[in-house]
């Protein structure tokens, strides 16, 4: 081949490349505005996958004790049981957060006016005219997508509760219909994403109960108010992450402003706060993750965006086992293995779990 054709096959390659990707991009748009069009559909369909996948290994122990029946039953309880808790603590939170403020709405209010009147000292505006107001209205807005949250909890509990029995069937239907390299494939892509998943949430929940405490134990430390339900809060909003640990802060802040007077009490608040979601960031939640994410710290942030533009809080609590299963099926198609690349951190791939280990030892016998 001459130089010349080489040189014209490789434009072409380099030109299919491209439009390949150009197409992923444009493909992923349209999805993200179907799910986001969808909503009342698509969430509950995902976050049912991300709790299946969580607690699928306990239908398995079950079965060591009692027949399939009975642990497909004691599993789908234990779930619903967990659901309900969540769902009232979110519910006892908001509740409590939204009278407490209610009861000050006047030192808020004063609150307010004294830091847009420092602002606009300095030339700057926090709102201008019915800024006030538009602050109470936003807030107002969020406590009700919080409650959209609860409802859906319900919806989402009945959804694992009709398909975590359907599972290993549907598994052996899969397996009928795929040949022996397309059904590993496949299989290793599930099974990795549920190993994937469960790492995130046995990380997030115990970061989160840490969270929770370290917060409780500093405001009964202050004498704040509402010590329960600040830790209620932050054990919740850990969940989600940065954004999570930043509005965490902010609201038993805000509450300690109005409870003592001056500003060296709050002052404490704030820095105590701080320092208990910088340490639980930035020291335990890395050593506890050890890298088997697979996310870096960019592609957390921007899923985070996606997943919560696209479903609202409820997507912020879903983005990273969501964006972490679409990085493994991306891994598993070429035309989209690039999407894979950007997002994964390298370091990650080369950790492997000693749960994905036990996986890639039984494919390659």
């Amino acid at each position: 081949m001459s130089p010349v054709e080489s040189g014209m096959d490789h434009s072409q390659q380099t030109q299919q490349v491209a439009q390949t990707r150009l197409l992923a991009i444009v493909a992923f748009l349209l999805v993200a505005f179907a799910l986001r069009q969808t909503y009342a559909v698509t969430m509950p369909l995902a976050a049912a996958f991300v709790v299946i996948a969580a607690v699928w290994p306990v239908k398995p122990w079950l079965q060591r004790y009692v027949p399939e029946t009975l642990s497909n039953i004691g599993t789908i309880l234990a779930l619903l049981a967990v659901l309900a808790a969540f769902a009232g603590a979110i519910s006892f939170s908001v509740a409590q957060i939204g009278q407490a403020f209610s009861e000050n709405s006047e030192k808020l209010q004063q609150l307010y006016e004294r830091v847009s009147a420092w602002v606009q000292s300095w030339g700057g505006s926090i709102g201008g005219v019915g800024g006030y107001g538009r602050m109470i209205d936003f807030a107002q807005q969020a406590l009700t997508s919080v409650y959209n949250i609860i409802a859906y909890i319900g919806v989402i509990g009945v959804l694992v509760a009709f398909g975590l029995p359907e599972v290993t069937l549907l598994r052996k239907k899969i397996g009928q219909q795929l040949g022996g390299r397309e059904r590993r494939e496949l299989v290793d892509a599930v099974d990795s994403t549920a190993v994937k998943i469960r790492q995130y949430l046995w990380v997030a929940t115990l970061t989160s109960t840490i969270t929770g405490v370290a917060t409780l134990v500093w405001s009964l430390v202050l004498g704040l108010d509402l010590a329960m339900v600040w830790a209620l809060l932050n054990f919740l909003l850990n969940y989600i992450p940065v954004i999570g640990n930043i509005i965490g802060i902010l609201p038993p802040t805000l509450y300690a402003i109005m409870q003592y007077d001056g500003w060296t009490m709050p002052a404490i608040a704030f820095l105590g706060f701080s320092a208990i979601q910088i340490v639980i960031s930035n020291v335990i939640t890395p050593m506890l993750q050890s890298q088997r994410l697979s996310l870096t710290p960019m592609a957390v942030l921007v899923s985070l965006s996606v997943w919560t533009w696209i479903w609202g809080i409820a997507g912020a609590f879903i983005a990273v086992p969501l964006t972490s299963a679409l990085i493994i099926l991306c891994q598993h198609f070429p035309s989209v293995r690039w999407i894979a690349t950007l997002l994964s951190d390298d370091q990650a791939e080369s950790a492997a779990s000693p749960e994905e280990s036990e996986m890639a030892a039984r494919r390659s016998a």
